[in-house]
């Protein structure tokens, strides 16, 4: 991993600091360190720790009509002290439902609270069998959660179920040498949920021969819900020490690619040669961080936002280029809309560059 491409990484983990800091500074009087473990402490706790730090309430309220100080009202009326903790568990998960914000989620020993409608209430526009089909049985495994081969229209295919952990340099260099006569290459992140952001961007670190500004970040300096840091430039290098593919790439996204999947499909549309394929990415535009309730349960949150190189939030996911749902027809017939349609954009390219 070269020095420049760690640059982003070094802004992100400076921004971090920071605001771990600042915090600090302003939780000193902070209503969780106030709170009894109560239901009634508990709710307050919870509620005040999202009203501090939670990124998006200005965007939830103008996209969702969430109002934080009314959702406060709503589900306080639910609590007293003589409820059971599983009846205030409850209770919490559908405070923080609310956001619809699959980045926030509440732990205990009962359940996980979260919210998945970021996926489920939109078409699912992938047959993980028919991805299988095309994988066939002579597909390469190139990591934990990477898997590729040449398709027979001599066009590489690569599944990323998960950004987990990263593919190694040795691997990707492997890779493309297998697929140096390739016409172009198909990047498959459907239903990738996520993983490690440094994973991602190491991926498309190999997909640019340039320096690009790929996004903006930004990260919470107060507990206003407007009290925010400077926007931060995010840049992608090119990977100098290992190979890179300059031909022609259609990534493949639909709903189900959350969080750094969503980053990767961010990044990679800022690049000349990558084409975005599918359905708009499930978002999870905002960097998590966790906190602990009086009696312990752990609360997740979007802490720090992101934004496209352009300027608009990731949050609500990433738009592709070329927008196609899954055809009931082809998948009858045994194909995927998905990676046919990409093939015939690669070969198109090839006439009409």
């Amino acid at each position: 991993m070269n020095g420049k491409y760690l640059h982003r990484v070094r802004v992100l983990a400076v921004s971090l600091l920071t605001l771990l800091a600042v915090a600090c500074s302003w939780n000193e009087k902070g209503a969780n360190r106030e709170y009894t473990n109560t239901p009634q402490g508990n709710f307050m706790a919870l509620w005040t720790i999202m009203d501090e730090h939670y990124c998006y309430f200005d965007l939830k309220k103008e996209m969702l009509g969430v109002d934080w100080d009314e959702v406060k009202t709503k589900y306080g009326e639910s609590i007293s002290d003589k409820m059971s903790d599983r009846a205030l568990f409850e209770v919490l998960c559908n405070m923080i439902g609310e956001l619809r914000d699959g980045h926030v989620n509440l732990s205990s020993a009962y359940d996980y609270g979260r919210n998945w409608s970021w996926k489920t209430d939109y078409p699912v526009n992938l047959s993980k069998d028919l991805r299988d089909k095309y994988l066939d049985k002579d597909y390469v495994i190139a990591g934990e959660g990477y898997f590729y081969r040449v398709l027979e229209n001599n066009i590489g295919y690569l599944v990323v179920e998960s950004f987990g952990k990263s593919i190694s340099a040795s691997r990707i260099n492997v890779m493309f040498n297998n697929m140096a006569l390739c016409n172009g290459l198909i990047i498959d992140i459907r239903d990738n949920g996520g993983g490690s952001m440094v994973a991602s961007e190491f991926l498309a670190s190999h997909f640019t021969e340039k320096t690009v500004t790929v996004s903006y970040a930004c990260y919470k300096n107060g507990p206003g819900h407007n009290d925010f840091s400077k926007l931060y430039k995010n840049e992608l290098s090119p990977a100098k020490e290992d190979l890179r593919w300059i031909k022609p790439v259609v990534v493949l996204v639909n709903r189900g690619c959350f969080s750094s999947a969503n980053d990767f499909a961010c990044t990679m549309k800022a690049l000349e040669n990558v084409t975005l394929l599918g359905d708009t990415t499930g978002g999870g535009g905002g960097l998590p961080m966790s906190s602990e309730l009086p009696n312990g349960w752990v609360v997740r949150f979007s802490s720090a936002p992101f934004f496209d190189a352009d300027g608009n939030h990731v949050e609500f996911g990433v738009a592709p280029d070329i927008r196609l749902d899954m055809k009931e027809s082809d998948v009858r017939a045994g194909k995927d809309t998905y990676i046919e349609a990409a093939c015939e954009f690669i070969n198109d390219k090839l006439v009409n560059p």
